[in-house]
């Protein structure tokens, strides 16, 4: 009998740590990735990492709208690369980093507007690393960015079927660089 309440007393015990590490864990996790506090640590650094970097991409970067009030949401811009229709063009691009980042990714629309195949009328931008499936947190803003000039020169046209523009690209490639060197010209140059 005396074995037995011993067992039955450890156990209680038992079960009363188990319950704690649950609350802890639960609070963990609600405080630490649910109110942005990881996000916020990850995107300072990066934008340090982003003003300190002493070879920085030439042809994109980013930084937050306003660092004291809102990390959250940024501002980017891609130089337009050379041998391109967007040679020359500046554009610009809004950046929303979710609470989760990141281990979601960023929203990322071009503000300035693109005649391009992976870039609808609002902007928004059809690459695999932005969808939630396919992203991964070992990506940064800034390699985002870069991913994002590399489908400048190499559009994805797999789904040429349904998009005109990506239909454009592969049977009429001299009308696209055409329509996509003149809205640079109208949109990114200004």
């Amino acid at each position: 009998m005396g074995f037995q309440v011993h067992s039955l007393e450890a156990a209680d015990k038992i079960k009363t740590k188990e319950k704690k590490k649950k609350k802890f864990s639960f609070c963990f996790s609600f405080s630490f990735f649910d109110s942005g506090y990881y996000a916020s640590k990850r995107i300072k650094n990066e934008y340090r990492h982003i003003l300190r970097d002493r070879d920085p991409p030439t042809h994109c970067s980013g930084g937050p709208v306003n660092y004291y009030d809102d990390l959250f949401r940024w501002n980017g811009v891609i130089m337009g690369p050379s041998n391109c229709p967007f040679e020359g063009g500046i554009f610009f691009l809004s950046i929303i980093l979710p609470k989760e980042y990141p281990f979601k990714p960023p929203i990322i629309r071009f503000t300035t507007k693109v005649f391009h195949p992976n870039i609808d009328k609002s902007g928004k931008i059809q690459l695999d690393i932005l969808r939630k499936r396919m992203w991964t947190p070992a990506l940064t803003i800034i390699k985002t960015l870069l991913s994002i000039c590399s489908i400048l020169t190499d559009p994805d046209t797999r789904d040429h079927d349904s998009n005109p523009i990506s239909a454009m690209y592969k049977t009429n490639r001299e009308e696209y660089d055409r329509i996509a060197r003149e809205w640079t010209t109208m949109y990114a140059m200004e």
